[in-house]
């Protein structure tokens, strides 16, 4: 099983402290991690940790930063496709800092919202080999491509909503299921008003809720003490993916491994030290 998985990849750097600063004060953190982020970069390292092949098409390039995050990735099992793989100029960086005492964390980033339009070529033999495609929307023109491809052939398409982007006008008529959280914002019509066959909210510790057209409900989160929530959405999202692709046949069954998958994450610091906790879960999860 394969899950195609495009959009963001970014470079964080993740400064742990005991406490945020203040305005002009400075503090020593207690550690220091490096490693490739975005949404869709995030959902891609789940996807391999799961044990399914994950294929991240996105743009890096060939800047010295980029190759911390092209390393990151190899490390986690994850197949790059960069689209700009020439592009001198600097990834997009984002500067973390994450409170110890509860996960809690603060984020500075930069998205690619601002480079120049990125010239996408056939993605149509990437997307034949996969059970579900994941899309964040990042890099409009690459999700369009995907998700067209995808429709063509009948390959499932995620949306990680994230927050409204000008390309989802175009994009969601192309989506299957699309996942946000209850802060998201649609102008106009809701997403379900839109024809999404399938919406699912997430809110925090709240149950993730769910629609479609012939049914909805909510299924209740995992309850644990975190140690970390940077990236757990863009974990819970590559799950989500990655139920999808596997088959399973109910939206609820996708949201409980997704909560499952996303309480891992959690319960661990660092932004890769829960990859390796994933075997807690089981086969059933996998």
């Amino acid at each position: 099983m394969r899950v195609l998985l495009a959009g963001l990849c970014t470079v964080d750097v993740v400064q742990r402290v005991s406490e945020f600063p203040a305005p002009g004060e400075k503090v020593q953190s207690l550690r220091v991690d490096v490693a490739a982020g975005g949404p869709a970069t995030n959902a891609a390292v789940t996807v391999a940790a799961l044990g399914a092949g994950a294929t991240l098409v996105t743009v890096v390039g060939a800047h010295p930063l980029a190759a911390l995050a092209h390393g990151d990735l190899i490390a986690c099992g994850v197949d790059v496709v960069d689209l700009d793989p020439d592009r001198t100029d600097p990834p997009p960086v984002s500067a973390v800092v994450v409170r110890d005492s509860d996960g809690e964390r603060t984020v500075v980033s930069r998205n690619a919202a601002a480079d120049a339009p990125l010239t996408v070529g056939d993605v149509e033999p990437l997307v034949r080999d996969a059970g579900a495609v994941l899309v964040d929307g990042h890099h409009p023109e690459l999700a369009l491509a995907v998700a067209r491809a995808a429709r063509s052939l009948g390959v499932p398409v995620v949306l990680d909503a994230g927050s409204w982007k000008p390309v989802l006008e175009r994009l969601l008529p192309l989506v299957d299921v699309a996942a946000c959280s209850a802060h998201f914002r649609a102008p106009g019509a809701s997403l379900r008003e839109r024809g999404v066959p399938v919406v699912i909210v997430t809110a925090g510790p709240d149950p993730v809720r769910w629609s479609s057209a012939e049914d909805s409900g909510q299924v209740p989160v995992n309850v644990v003490g975190a140690r970390d929530t940077l990236g757990a959405g863009d974990v819970w999202h590559g799950a989500l993916a990655h139920a999808v692709a596997s088959g399973r046949a109910s939206v609820p069954g996708w949201i409980r491994h997704a909560n499952a998958v996303a309480a891992v994450r959690v319960r661990h610091v660092g932004p890769r030290s829960w990859t390796a906790a994933i075997s807690e879960l089981g086969e059933g999860v996998r």
